[in-house]
């Protein structure tokens, strides 16, 4: 195993479950990968989503672990406040960068607001 922890952007599940080669080479060796519960709800908000792309999801979801939000963890939301403060990002951005830094991981994603992120690790496929 190489180490390596990936939280997967929204964008980066689409292209994941469009069968981008790139984002499936960098994932077969990962030790852990991760969604974040507001890109579950944000995936499955599309608008035009199919039942098979409904299905696919779920057995993805089966595949990696879903970090979610609960009431109790002050230590995340502190973060998720202080990051949507510092960087300006829109609260599910926040939230999305909060949990790849609480959880060790590199965020994977296309989008380049997270680079004004500091303590982020970005990997763009």
């Amino acid at each position: 195993m190489s180490g390596s922890r990936y939280l997967l952007d929204t964008n980066a599940i689409v292209a994941l479950l469009k069968g981008e080669v790139q984002l499936i080479q960098l994932l077969q060796s990962a030790d852990w990968v991760g969604i974040a519960i507001i890109s579950q709800v944000e995936f499955l908000a599309f608008v035009g989503l199919s039942q098979s792309d409904r299905k696919l999801f779920q057995q993805f979801l089966q595949r990696v672990e879903v970090v979610s939000l609960i009431a109790s963890d002050t230590g995340l939301i502190q973060r998720i406040i202080e990051i949507r403060q510092d960087y300006r990002l829109k609260l599910p951005d926040a939230m999305i960068a909060a949990m790849a830094v609480q959880s060790v991981a590199s965020l994977v994603t296309r989008d380049r607001e997270f680079a004004k992120v500091r303590e982020l690790t970005i990997v763009n496929w």
